[in-house]
């Protein structure tokens, strides 16, 4: 098989060059061959040697070898592979019903009414969907719809989904997926953007300040910012707190609002909070969530204010087939079960925070780390070639990913350049857990770092 290394995941962290293919394990390479003759286009594989899993507890992943990995990567199962109380759930809904919206639900109505009880009282009606594409997509449908603007501000490398619209306003896509030409472009909070003698808050609001009048300039009344609250593809930048406020006041005094994306960063992630947005201290008007909400099943939620969805509620119909059906609901429920039960929240504080001391210790003296950074169980480490110039190193990012995958630790990169190690595992991960990716890592960093 001949390299086929596209425009379009030319920038795609850590791929898999099918061009290598001829020295994997013969097994792999037998499914590799038949993957590419029978999948559409655009799939694509991680890691110089691609990993099959045929089982999951926790935090970890089973090869077919028997080997264990650690993961440290996924965040869709949220509490963990395979947890046996969400697979129980699932496996009961599956055994009595399966229905939609469409047929009062008793355990609907109990899941969202649990759900809501997790956010400000400000924010008090859920819609749910499939994916967090479709949930982005209708957030923004409202916005528009609410608003009776268009024009929509991003960072500059944010991924928010893959459906038309939602691509349009997704520039980590490539240039194979062009933006709209609504679409305006922001720093993301990195605080050292900022000017000599400025603060975060400033900078941000200059950078929303700018985008509104430049939209106008155009024509477009402004709809909605939508961040992705951890800024996972632009490099990971949680901290500090504070700067959404000023951000905010710069949205709703254009008229439009503000959309906090908590694919990633949600579901008590980022430890301190089971939300993203609320170490902001700011409300936001619509808040979407997806992946990890279900453990791993298709389901995700779009919350709003009521006084922003009620106008659409009643002139357009939205109906959503699998979106709040039976099962998805269950295994819903069961994550909050997990969530509360096992206090998931303060061991992701906890275990975050020894992992980027240890991290930070491990990579003090190292001339190739700009940065660690990120909150709970949600960490950044940016690597370069220069801490003076902050130059990128792509390819020493992905030595150290393929490094720890080759010691079956299975981390990949972020950032505009690649650059940024994602540490991001199921919030199963524990202290057990955190030591031994930190003495992996060790290892990895003595050679290469």
């Amino acid at each position: 098989m001949t390299s086929t290394l596209s425009r379009a995941i030319a920038h795609y962290p850590n791929r898999f060059d099918p061009g290598a293919v001829s020295g994997l394990p013969e097994h792999i390479q037998e499914t590799i061959h038949r993957r590419e003759r029978v999948l559409g286009p655009g799939y694509t594989l991680i890691y110089k040697e691609p990993v099959e899993f045929v089982s999951g507890h926790g935090a970890h992943l089973i090869d077919r070898d028997g080997n264990d990995y650690l993961d440290a990567y996924n965040n869709v199962p949220c509490v963990g592979h395979a947890h046996p109380h969400v697979a129980e759930a699932v496996a009961r809904q599956m055994t009595a019903v399966n229905t939609n919206t469409r047929y009062v639900q008793e355990a609907l109505v109990d899941y969202a009414e649990r759900l809501l009880e997790t956010f400000p009282e400000e924010l008090s009606k859920l819609s749910i969907a499939c994916s967090g594409s479709e949930a982005n997509d209708l957030a923004m449908r409202v916005a528009r719809f609410h608003t009776g603007g268009e024009g929509i501000i991003v960072t500059r490398w944010a991924y928010h989904g893959i459906t038309r619209e939602v691509a349009s306003f997704s520039p980590t896509l490539g240039a194979g997926s062009p933006l709209g030409p609504n679409v305006r472009l922001i720093d993301a909070p990195d605080p050292r953007l900022v000017a000599p003698g400025s603060t975060l808050d400033e900078h941000m609001r200059q950078q929303v300040r700018g985008a509104i009048d430049d939209l106008e300039r155009h024509g477009y009344r402004l709809a909605a910012l939508i961040t992705d609250c951890a800024y996972s593809s632009d490099g990971i930048f949680t901290d500090p707190p504070g700067y959404m406020q000023a951000v905010v006041e710069e949205v709703h005094a254009a008229g439009g609002v503000y959309i906090a994306d908590e694919v990633q960063s949600g579901f008590a992630r980022l430890g301190d909070s089971m939300w993203g947005f609320s170490r902001h201290g700011v409300l936001p008007d619509i808040v979407t969530m997806g992946k990890p909400m279900g453990n791993g099943l298709p389901i995700s939620g779009v919350v709003f204010r009521p006084e922003i969805c009620e106008e659409f509620g009643r002139n357009v119909r939205y109906f959503n087939t699998f979106g709040g059906s039976s099962i998805p609901v269950a295994a819903g429920a069961a994550v909050l079960d997990v969530i509360e039960k096992e206090n998931v929240q303060q061991r992701v504080l906890e275990s975050g925070i020894v992992l980027r001391a240890g991290l930070r210790e491990i990579t003090k003296d190292s001339p190739y780390i700009a940065e660690v950074r990120g909150a709970g169980l949600f960490v950044g480490v940016e690597i370069v070639k220069d801490r003076e110039t902050l130059e990128p190193d792509r390819a020493l990012a992905e030595d150290v990913i393929n490094d720890m995958r080759d010691r079956r630790i299975l981390i990949n990169g972020t950032g505009t350049s690649a650059n940024t190690l994602k540490i991001r595992p199921p919030l199963a991960f524990d202290s057990a857990d955190v030591t031994r990716f930190l003495e992996t890592f060790a290892e990895v960093a003595k050679n290469r770092l």
